[in-house]
């Protein structure tokens, strides 16, 4: 998208010099000089925008600006003559841009102009971040519904070059039959290939292929929700955490002193602060800036059964997100429950699936009241949560639980909701694949009924989608498209139904 163009033959705005004396530094500067090898880039229509000015111009100019000499560090051999403005700055950086050319018209070619692409802010016409507005999800103004997958291993094959393919293989295979979105781990605690080796260590070569994943999701026009930690142990989780303060010589009892001691929240802190202010080595978009990301979600299943009153968990809840906030403020932000009911509204306790749900921390109506959360976040698992066999108990027990949080998400919370996993283990005897797709269509079925008839918006994400030659990481849930052809036409048809009504 073109930002503006300045040249010898335009009238170009005024700009104060001494205000860009004071607000940009050489360094600033530096960045601005960006050497490329192409004289041209096109545009997301098609149109050619040169892009491309003379070294000695802009050290000439730098030189003017700060009073001293401008290095060329950075920008490539000197015998190449040209630079080219990097696509990928700040905005500051192109607000500098534009100063130059305001004072010293000049010294550019007529032809020169700055064009401000996603790089600039994280965002773009092309490629729109996503918005709530009330209980709906909007991209430019326009509706937009989830319609997801989970594969939470992306960041971990992608470390690996013989495997890093399976990451575009699953984003093309979700792309084929109009899935918009993928829930995914961004991090992993401790052990192997960990992303954190230890508080405040965090491993380069790991951070670079969740690059890599969130370059790819970018490619296929794939949104992502991050997660950022795990309640359980697997790829480390609050349990890690524990086990680093113990090491620290801390006196820790209980997974649970993860949501209450000062130095693991510090910990985790550093990890975020890490994670949303990384800038990407491939697209180089600021992560708190990159529109690829959907939402950050702050701990995949949260649960604090030493505290069922849920205090310790909502203190920690409306801690954590607010911290997200104030370093993103433009981003998403969820919990990661599922769903629960808890205290704050005991009539609703009977719609759990069993009496410990009730009591093990967590409170669905009161973590969404939390001022930094703008999703509400659950799960649907009756293979796991109902002990009995009866499959119609089952489907009526899905209609149940997303009725009623439905419900609660627009009346109570005024919110967009998120059935953030849901899946059935092929693995279970008391299932197959034709059970697995009934449940499906249930869940599908009931959300686009909600949506028509005036519910909240938000969507629905499936665990877990696999592309072929994963499945030594299937743990009953994987659903390999490839395999399962009336499962492909299923997640195929729910995309056809929201398109009528919504941007998929």
């Amino acid at each position: 998208m073109s930002y503006s163009t300045f040249g010898s033959n335009e009238s170009a705005p005024r700009c104060n010099y001494t205000r860009i004396r004071k607000h940009f530094s050489q360094t600033q500067l530096s960045k601005l000089c960006t050497y490329k090898s192409t004289t041209t880039r096109h545009n997301s229509q098609g149109h050619k925008q040169l892009q491309v000015y003379n070294r000695d111009t802009v050290l000439t100019i730098g030189q003017k600006l700060t009073g001293r000499a401008c290095s060329s560090d950075g920008m490539g051999q000197r015998n190449h003559s040209n630079l080219v403005l990097s696509s990928h700055l700040p905005f500051q950086s192109l607000f500098l841009a534009t100063s130059l050319l305001s004072i010293f018209p000049s010294h550019l070619p007529s032809n020169f102009s700055i064009n401000r692409m996603e790089g600039s802010t994280g965002m773009s016409e092309a490629w729109p971040m996503v918005e709530r507005n009330g209980t709906q999800l909007l991209t430019k103004d326009e509706p937009f519904v989830i319609h997801g997958f989970d594969t939470y291993w992306l960041m971990v094959f992608a470390v690996d070059p013989e495997t890093r393919h399976k990451i575009t293989d699953v984003f093309s295979e979700a792309k084929e039959v109009g899935l918009n979105t993928c829930r995914t781990w961004a991090f992993n605690d401790g052990g192997w290939r960990g992303l954190q080796v230890s508080p405040f260590n965090y491993d380069e070569v790991v951070l670079q292929a969740l690059d890599f994943v969130l370059s790819e999701a970018r490619k296929h026009r794939i949104w992502l929700i991050l997660s950022l930690c795990n309640n359980w142990s697997d790829y480390g989780g609050r349990s890690q955490y524990i086990k680093w303060g113990q090491e620290s010589g801390l006196d820790l009892t209980s997974d649970d002193d993860f949501f209450s001691e000062t130095t693991l929240k510090s910990y985790y802190k550093g990890f975020i602060e890490a994670v949303l202010t990384r800038t990407n080595t491939i697209t180089n978009i600021e992560y708190k800036n990159d529109a690829t990301i959907l939402a950050w979600e702050i701990l995949n299943e949260p649960r604090c059964p030493s505290d069922p009153s849920g205090d310790t968990l909502q203190a920690w809840i409306e801690d954590m997100s607010a911290f997200v906030k104030s370093i993103d403020p433009v981003h998403l932000v969820q919990v990661g429950l599922e769903g629960f009911y808890g205290p704050s509204t005991p009539e609703l306790m009977k719609l759990n699936p069993d009496d410990y749900s009730g009591v093990v921390g967590t409170d669905f109506i009161r973590n969404h009241q939390a001022p930094s959360i703008d999703l509400a976040s659950v799960h649907i698992y009756p293979d796991v949560w109902l002990t009995h066999s009866d499959q119609d108990d089952h489907i009526k027990f899905v209609q149940n639980w997303m009725d009623q949080h439905m419900s609660d998400s627009k009346d109570r919370l005024n919110m967009p909701i998120v059935f953030a996993e849901f899946g059935i283990s092929i693995r279970d005897e008391r299932f197959g694949a034709g059970f697995r797709e009934l449940f499906m269509d249930t869940v599908y079925g009931t959300f686009l009924r909600s949506l028509e008839t005036g519910g909240p918006g938000g969507g629905c994400i499936l665990w877990q989608l696999f592309p072929e030659g994963a499945e030594h990481m299937d743990d009953g849930y994987a659903v390999v498209l490839a395999k399962y052809p009336s499962t492909f036409s299923l997640v195929s048809l729910q995309s056809k139904r929201l398109s009528n009504g919504a941007s998929t």
